[in-house]
């Protein structure tokens, strides 16, 4: 059985509904974090960091100004740090399920967020998260990591999708 399951698939097919159905779903000891679109009238202005436990930042909006962008978005990455890694960690020492949604672009300006994730890997907990379909050198080796399971989530595949994920939270944990 894989450590993590990451999943993969463009934008808007349900990775992160998914993820938070498999959740509620097996009833397990989760922590970590989600992203979740900010919008207004409509139109996407951002994106906000939302912990399992209730606690939210902005990761990155187009009001931002920051050295680091992605598209029109500026991402504040002192809140990644403050809230996303520290739910991570929380959830390294407190929890069975790591939830990190997602290893992108964003987040990947962020060394501290990228011990995060290793820290999250070696720790031996069970990892559910989002990883980003583009090529990116560090996010690449995640994916070709030998303890990941790297499902791509489509529209059409994503309720098998959410039925294999449910069942590798609800099995035992083994060694190897």
């Amino acid at each position: 059985m894989k450590q993590a399951y990451l999943l993969t698939g463009g934008p808007g097919v349900g990775k992160t509904t998914l993820i938070k159905k498999a959740i509620d779903k097996a009833q397990v000891n989760a922590g970590g974090f989600f992203t979740e679109e900010i919008r207004a009238g409509g139109v996407r202005q951002g994106f906000r960091l939302v912990t399992l436990d209730g606690q939210n930042a902005i990761l990155a909006h187009v009001d931002i100004k920051s050295h680091y962008r992605v598209s029109k978005y500026g991402v504040d990455i002192e809140s990644l740090d403050n809230v996303g890694i520290a739910a991570i960690r929380d959830a390294i020492r407190e929890c069975d399920v790591v939830v990190i949604d997602e290893i992108g672009k964003m987040e990947l300006f962020s060394t501290a967020f990228k011990d995060a994730v290793l820290e999250a890997f070696n720790s031996k907990k069970r990892v559910l998260g989002t990883i980003m379909s583009t090529s990116h050198s560090w996010a690449d080796g995640i994916k070709r990591h030998p303890n990941v399971a790297l499902i791509a989530v489509t529209r059409a595949n994503r309720e098998q999708v959410l039925k294999q994920v449910i069942s590798w939270l609800e099995a035992p944990i083994t060694d190897g």
